[in-house]
């Protein structure tokens, strides 16, 4: 098979496999990332032996994904799901993984990169457990049970709206903090090791891209507090964030993370590319800016 053969057939897959890397990672410039990293290595071992491209470039894209949630989760230290999906629909796939609720979305955050994996791939994509199984390193068993925890910890959450009200006023009180150049303030919503990240553009050469530890922000945070001053509480990715709007553009997005009721990770997206990627709502204002 030539490349151009090749380059086609994946193309049928991309929008399955884009739906899948988003869903577990929750960013759409993540999600492309993985997606591409899975052409890299489909083209690089090509399709000898494999019997179904499709489930072989699921459970590839999957463990990309995996891998990168664990990455994630050492660095950081909807109520209703759709029941079955067409393995051969790529676009019905894309809007199924879209009709799983924002609040499901923050759920997904407090799972382990396995149960997520579980969770997503089985109940919104409909994958078999004994498919799923191998990208996990588990047994069949061992699976099932994963999903069925982050099945009950999501409908927990789902069926707690009053949750999501509690996290944007957590963050609320961050940007209020920063507005004011309050540290005291800015400690008191920071776990004590929280996780900022930000994007080498708004960085000085040389300077870390992440800082550990909640007073090792708050030192930071005069030289970084500039941007951020402008921000707005915002949804981001059907998630409370926030973002900095400019003539109707959005220039910056925050990310966070919060656990326990304090932020443990937070991001600066300044990257035009990024910024780009990011569905942005505005929670207030003559109506919401959004960016796909």
């Amino acid at each position: 098979m030539d490349d151009d053969e090749l380059a086609a057939r994946f193309e049928q897959h991309r929008p399955r496999l884009r739906a899948v890397a988003r869903r577990l990672l929750g960013s759409g410039s993540d999600a492309d990332d993985a997606v591409q990293d899975t052409w890299l290595r489909l083209h690089r071992n090509g399709i000898a032996g494999v019997d179904s491209l499709g489930g072989w470039l699921t459970t590839v894209t999957s463990r990309i994904c995996l891998d990168r949630l664990r990455a994630r989760r050492e660095t950081l230290l909807g109520e209703d799901t759709p029941e079955h999906a067409s393995p051969d629909d790529p676009a019905s796939d894309a809007v199924l993984a879209d009709s799983v609720g924002h609040a499901l979305m923050v759920v997904l955050d407090s799972l382990s990169p396995a149960e997520r994996v579980a969770f997503v791939l089985h109940d919104v994509f409909a994958v078999p457990f004994s498919d799923i199984a191998p990208v996990l390193d588990r047994s069949t068993e061992a699976t099932k049970k994963l999903a069925a925890r982050a099945r009950h910890r999501a409908r927990l959450g789902a069926a707690n709206p009053g949750d999501l009200d509690g996290r944007r006023r957590i963050i609320e009180q961050f940007l209020g903090a920063v507005r004011r150049g309050d540290m005291a303030a800015l400690l008191d919503v920071l776990a004590p090791d929280a996780v900022r990240h930000v994007d080498p553009a708004l960085l000085a050469p040389g300077r870390p891209t992440a800082v550990r530890g909640a007073r090792s922000i708050v030192d930071e945070a005069r030289s970084l507090s500039g941007p951020a001053r402008a921000a707005e509480p915002a949804t981001v990715d059907g998630r409370p964030g926030a973002a900095v709007v400019r003539d109707g553009t959005v220039t910056l997005v925050l990310r966070f993370t919060i656990t326990d009721g304090l932020i443990s990770s937070f991001e600066i997206i300044a990257e035009p590319a990024r910024v780009a990627a990011v569905v942005v709502q505005l929670d207030a204002g003559p109506g919401p800016e959004s960016r796909t």
